[in-house]
């Protein structure tokens, strides 16, 4: 694909250390101040490095508002909570001011949450011709079926086309309930990296690659000028 830079590594830690290396010089460049954040098994390497390279260069986040790719429909101290995990690995340690933090509240109805987040949204980052706030990077895992952030596959043409900024889903893995960013605001996204880590990832990865790919990777690939994959899968 010509719209993709891909970057392979041996292992998750040096993924998740380069992304963070690469995120931080960003920060100190001015060139992110609204992110999305991602959740799935590789974020907390990710957290980590961050942490770790963030407090030995004395890079400040102050000036970095964070947002979610997606959230499961669970309160702020449920295990299952991406906003929870980033509470603790990153947030907390880095003592990053409230003010920055714009979690999708989990615990409150779809609609309550789905509304409130994108006024949160749209009061930080600005919005093109189409009405889509940009955020200045999105990141994103992938999983085992190819769906980044709460899109799976399966969804009816309808569904993936709406302009909806966050919108709830019904997931087919647990817990079920979600709230996800939607396609267009994803092909909004000054950036959008996605870490692809972990074991039995290889055909979706594969699939994902592929110029007519169907799974929900493959859509944001096509949707996007250009899109930054940091990668341990492996192939032959």
């Amino acid at each position: 694909m010509k719209n993709l830079k891909l970057h392979s590594f041996a292992t998750d830690q040096a993924l998740a250390q380069a992304a963070a290396s690469a995120w931080l010089e960003l920060v100190q460049a001015g060139e992110t101040s609204c992110v999305a954040l991602p959740g799935g098994r590789i974020v907390k390497s990710f957290f980590s490095s961050i942490v770790q390279r963030a407090t030995a260069s004395h890079a400040q986040l102050n000036s970095v508002h964070f947002f979610w790719g997606d959230e499961r429909c669970v309160p702020p101290d449920d295990p299952e909570s991406n906003f929870g995990v980033a509470r603790e690995l990153l947030f907390e340690p880095l003592t990053i001011a409230a003010g920055n933090l714009h979690r999708i509240r989990g615990e409150a109805t779809p609609e309550f949450a789905v509304a409130e987040a994108e006024a949160a949204l749209g009061r930080w980052a600005p919005r093109n011709a189409d009405g889509q706030p940009v955020l200045d990077l999105i990141l994103l895992g992938m999983g085992e079926d190819g769906h980044v952030a709460s899109l799976f596959p399966g969804e009816p043409a309808a569904v993936r086309s709406s302009p909806a900024i966050y919108r709830a889903v019904t997931a087919v893995k647990p817990p079920p309930r979600r709230i996800t960013l939607g396609y267009a605001t994803l092909a909004a996204a000054k950036q959008v990296w996605v870490l692809a880590s972990g074991p039995g990832k290889e055909a979706a990865l594969r699939e994902s690659l592929r110029p007519d790919g169907q799974t929900p990777l493959a859509r944001v690939l096509r949707s996007r000028q250009t899109t930054k994959i940091f990668t341990d899968v492996h192939w032959d």
